[in-house]
């Protein structure tokens, strides 16, 4: 084990993806019950995402699916990657993870981002568009404002004087912003490891002690992937690559595919190529493989925590995925060591 995959704690973010032929309602059951085995394989926290109008992804009301989760387990930090904030009204979030954090103290996370809805008609049914997202400053700097004193006379009970851990999802200009605010930092390798690399460098350097505590806090957040076999691994990840080719060239994220369908599935040129980049940047192979690659990442971005987001059609080899990573990586000793 290297000490710099043993000093940092390895937490979940899981989207609900709906496979295909399966019921919505069974995969937020399956959300609930992979949260108890994070927690019994000791990953540090569990969050849950916000889509709207996505056949492929059952997860549309996170904070109502991190009241489940929370009641499901006892230990693991439950949170939020995240709420999307241009879609709701400050107050409204604040109200809601008050009373997440009032029914299960301390072990609330409020993971926020700044994207609207994923098509025209999905953020006219949210109210919204997206100029929304150009006022995030002021709408993260109200909802903030709920959780000390209030705001012009209005108080979000019961969140005010609740210590509520605020992260920032690193979109755009996530990095600089999560700096400015003094909040710990969610960023993924999205446009590619260096510019993720500078991003944090930023942030770092930037940062000014906040609601988020007195130093930067950096989650770098990637997809990994355990098999017997590097290529096992990789056939795992088709499913996902084939969703997100066909949602940018069809406008919505299909369910999950087995990659055996995919592999007879006729792609155009777009798609194709789409597929292939959505293939890259993955973490995927055997244990002694994946702690190689996840040792250089956490050494290189110098981490503070690690969160996996993982989907495939086969839902046993992911969860056997996640085990095998909690071994791989000694997680019980993250769990308990993790400050945030």
């Amino acid at each position: 084990m290297t000490p710099a995959l043993q000093a940092i704690p390895f937490s979940i973010l899981d989207r609900s993806r709906v496979r295909q032929g399966q019921p919505h309602p069974e995969a937020l059951r399956e959300t609930v019950e992979f949260a108890r085995l994070a927690e019994e394989w000791g990953y540090h926290r569990f969050w849950v995402s916000e889509h709207h109008s996505v056949p492929g992804v059952a997860g549309s009301a996170p904070t109502v699916l991190a009241a489940a989760i929370a009641a499901g387990t006892s230990r693991i930090r439950v949170g939020t990657g995240g709420v999307m904030l241009p879609n709701h009204q400050p107050l409204v979030v604040a109200e809601q993870f008050g009373v997440l954090e009032s029914l299960y103290p301390g072990r609330i996370d409020m993971g926020l981002g700044r994207s609207v809805g994923f098509t025209g008609g999905v953020r006219r049914a949210l109210g919204h568009d997206k100029r929304d997202a150009e006022d995030f400053d002021a709408q993260l700097t109200e909802l903030l404002d709920y959780f000390t004193d209030g705001r012009q006379g209005v108080h979000a009970w019961p969140a005010e004087g609740l210590r509520v851990p605020a992260f920032l999802l690193a979109i755009g200009s996530g990095a600089e912003r999560a700096a400015r605010f003094g909040l710990p930092l969610v960023i993924a390798a999205a446009a590619g490891e260096d510019a993720m690399v500078e991003s944090i460098e930023r942030y770092r350097a930037e940062f000014r002690p906040g609601p988020g505590g007195e130093t930067p806090y950096v989650v770098v957040s990637g997809s990994v992937v355990i098999a017997d076999t590097a290529e096992l691994a990789h056939r795992l990840l088709l499913p996902e690559a084939w969703s997100s080719a066909w949602s940018r060239t069809r406008g919505e994220f299909p369910p999950l595919l087995p990659p055996e369908v995919i592999e007879r599935e006729p792609m155009t040129d777009r798609q194709r190529e789409l597929f292939t980049d959505a293939l890259r940047g993955h973490i995927h192979g055997t244990e002694a493989e994946v702690r190689t690659e996840l040792d250089r990442l956490v050494r290189r971005t110098d981490a503070d925590e690690f969160l996996v987001h993982t989907s495939t059609y086969d839902r046993a080899a992911r969860l056997e995925s996640h085990r095998r990573l909690a071994a791989a990586v000694g997680l019980r000793a993250s769990l308990t060591s993790a400050s945030r």
